[in-house]
């Protein structure tokens, strides 16, 4: 059972408020008072954050003695030093709408953030956006509709200095943020650990379909371990969990990100980490790293918005035809097949659209690519994707929004060409030590490493139709073991 722990200066500053055992002086916690060793999260509702004083060694120490803590040092050293955030433009484009209809004779406007959520409606977006980067109890944001950036500033308020109404709104939403608080914990007490595993619902090509996500589930309860589906609703309970497996594409610029992030800097484990994702959702970034490390891929051009390339040109250096690619796409996203300087043309009017630097690399026409799973440096599935029917990819998407796909054929490991597990690992390397799903061809009998990705298939029968429940295991296995190596270097 994770127990969490309401710092204050005063512990009578809380009387407004529900009674409850998880109140704790600065002072005691800096001195270790009745701090037990199931405490795993620490809300530091000091009125003396500021560096050096007493409140900012509380969430210094947390982070030290293994508490997850909010708001942490990082944060704290933030919102110290001014450093300012942007919205982005739909979120600018909101604000501005809201404060036409609710505040049309003002162009400042102070919003309260509860734990990423707001009383106002209409707003609850960028009190959960600015929530997910400056992660703190009570945030006040001054908003400004007369610059091209709407935050003018952000500060962590004292509870004290909330109005009743006010008072009432945190309250509220600390229940929802941690019902543990007050309210009996809904996690198992025998678990070891909990596992948030995140997904989304309505994506229509996710990397886990629901019956891998419930055998997910089932495998951790097996192993003691608490695992819960989450889904964006969820993410203000983020920091009830010990590690998060994240199930849902991966892109920057996206909650997935956003997710991963939070959870680094709450010392979560977490797949795919934030690293993983900006090394493997960039094409261009990857062609960079393969080339350095002179690991086998398709020859490749960048070719830039600002300074076109000759198609002549490309066709000498790739060859005819080739594929131009967006950096960020996936599940054949965002590919396209160039036979001529007409297709040339076209295509990159379609892609700059989208990527001021697109990548072009030569065609590889094979039936069929590898995929190699890998986890901690190890192989743990491998499959042939073949090309969806009659067509030169994996998935075809059709101009009316239906997408198929290839079969895919299960292979046992010991199968496998040596050289394409070899080649797999090796790359995968170049990016940690989670889990990725390593594309490769096999040409001339020589691996070429397609792509890598930090947020690979695991369907029901398919990836797992060699290992079965043992893929589950392992995969849950190894955010035990980390989580062990954690605790073992606090103790």
């Amino acid at each position: 059972m994770q127990k969490v722990l309401i710092l204050l200066d005063d512990v009578n500053e809380w009387k407004p408020f529900y009674q409850t055992k998880s109140i704790l002086s600065v002072s005691d916690y800096l001195q270790l008072k009745t701090v037990g060793d199931d405490t795993k999260i620490v809300i530091n509702l000091s009125n003396s954050l500021k560096y050096n004083e007493q409140g900012y060694y509380c969430s210094l120490l947390a982070q030290a003695r293994g508490h997850r803590v909010i708001p942490g040092v990082e944060v704290l050293n933030r919102i110290d030093s001014g450093s300012g955030m942007r919205l982005d433009r739909n979120l600018q484009k909101l604000f501005y709408h809201w404060m036409q209809k609710n505040a049309p004779d003002s162009d400042k406007y102070n919003l309260k953030v509860y734990f990423g959520n707001c009383v106002e409606k209409g707003l609850e977006k960028i009190a959960r956006y600015v929530f997910e980067n400056y992660p703190a109890p009570i945030l006040e944001v001054l908003l400004s509709n007369r610059s091209s950036n709407p935050i003018d500033s952000i500060n962590i308020i004292k509870l004290n200095d909330l109005s009743d109404g006010e008072q009432d709104a945190f309250a509220e939403t600390l229940d929802y943020f941690n019902k543990k608080v007050w309210r009996n914990p809904k996690l198992p007490k025998s678990t070891r650990y909990s596992l948030a595993i995140f997904h989304d619902p309505n994506e229509v090509l996710p990397p886990s379909d629901g019956r891998s996500l419930k055998k997910f589930v089932q495998i951790a309860k097996k192993m003691n371990i608490y695992a819960e589906l989450i889904t964006e609703e969820d993410i203000n309970r983020l920091m009830e969990f010990d590690a998060l497996f994240i199930r849902s594409t991966t892109s920057l610029n996206h909650i997935t990100y956003n997710l991963a992030l939070k959870a680094k800097l709450a010392d979560m484990v977490v797949i795919d980490d934030p690293l993983s994702i900006i090394r493997c959702t960039n094409k261009v970034y990857l062609n960079e790293l393969l080339n350095k490390a002179k690991i086998p891929a398709p020859k490749s051009k960048l070719i830039f918005k600002s300074s076109l390339a000759d198609y002549n040109e490309v066709v000498e250096f790739l060859g005819s035809p080739f594929v131009v690619k967006i950096p960020d796409g996936s599940f054949s996203h965002g590919i396209k097949k160039v036979k001529n300087q007409i297709d040339y043309e076209t295509v990159l009017n379609e892609l700059f659209s989208a990527s001021s630097i697109v990548l072009a690399q030569e065609f590889i026409p094979t039936d069929y690519d590898w995929r190699i799973g890998v986890l901690n440096g190890e192989p743990l599935y491998a499959c042939k994707y073949f090309m969806a029917r009659g067509h030169w990819q994996i998935y075809y998407h059709s101009k009316s929004g239906k997408s198929r796909c290839g079969n895919v054929e299960t292979v046992p490991i010991y199968k496998v060409p040596q050289t394409i597990i070899k080649t797999a690992v090796k790359a995968s390397s170049l990016i940690g030590k989670g889990l990725y799903g390593v594309d490769l061809k096999m040409i001339n009998n020589k691996a070429v490493v397609i792509e890598i990705n930090d947020n690979p298939s695991i369907d029901y029968e398919i990836e797992d139709a060699i290992l079965g429940d043992e893929l589950y295991y392992r995969i849950i296995n190894h955010f035990v073991r980390v989580l062990e190596k954690k605790h073992n270097h606090y103790e």
